[in-house]
């Protein structure tokens, strides 16, 4: 049951480009625009793109952003996913960041392999993605493709929030669509989500609520809305599939 009654809610589309630094440039100008108790989250791998040459460098522009964002960010929560390195391995992990501390943290599981991901990343763990709570949220993150795999939703079953950074290929952009809004129904929970604004990424980020009302930016880099607790609860209380 959560405690917080009400908190800003923020899905964030706006371009990778190949310069890091731009990138994490416009995140910061992005956040500083969000209000004050926001929930924010970006797209997948948003500071570097998907730059397998570059993995080096990405990893140690993450180590610098980590830090650089933690003094941006007050009471406000970021979510998104960044390329690093751990024992020679790159990963792409999921950040939850948070008045200066990474809160929670999760390794995409699911690689996609029309991508070709699985050559250059590790996957993580499917048993870590699991929920976290801030401040009496229970948030849950699954990463691009991994909205694809039912299994996972069940493990997120009981989230008040789903947060999907994405990069999502623009020839599968009703999938994403269809996705998330069925998530949010499902789940009986907020969906948070946020892919890229790329020319080929279907730049359709949104946010959809317990009932299934879905709003996407469309061409804004910003949507702005509203979690309340009282919508889950009313929601399961409602349409009570058993869901706690």
């Amino acid at each position: 049951m959560t405690t917080s009654k009400t908190r800003s809610i923020v899905s964030l589309c706006f371009e990778t480009e190949i310069d890091f630094q731009k990138n994490l440039d416009r995140l910061i100008a992005l956040i500083d625009q969000s209000p004050e108790d926001a929930v924010i989250v970006a797209p997948e791998v948003c500071l570097s793109g998907f730059t397998y040459e570059r993995f080096d460098e990405a990893a140690a522009f993450t180590v610098h952003a980590l830090e650089k964002l933690s003094q941006y960010l007050e009471h406000r929560l970021l979510i998104f996913t960044a390329i690093t390195e751990e024992e020679g391995n790159f990963y792409n992990i999921a950040y939850a960041l948070h008045n200066g501390a990474i809160i929670h943290r999760q390794a995409k599981a699911k690689l996609f392999a029309l991508g070709a991901e699985h050559e250059y990343f590790c996957a993580g763990e499917e048993g870590a993605i699991v929920p976290f709570v801030f401040e009496g949220i229970t948030i849950g993150i699954l990463i691009c493709f991994e909205l694809r795999f039912k299994s996972l939703w069940l493990q997120l079953e009981g989230c008040d929030i789903i947060a999907v950074p994405a990069q999502w290929g623009k020839l599968r952009s009703e999938h994403f669509v269809t996705l998330t809004n069925a998530l949010a129904v499902i789940n009986q929970c907020y969906v948070i989500a946020s892919d890229a604004s790329n020319i080929d990424t279907s730049g359709m980020s949104g946010i959809i609520t317990p009932f299934g009302g879905e709003i996407r930016n469309r061409d804004s880099e910003l949507l702005t809305s509203h979690y309340e607790n009282r919508t889950v609860e009313s929601m399961r209380r409602y349409l009570n599939v058993g869901i706690k």
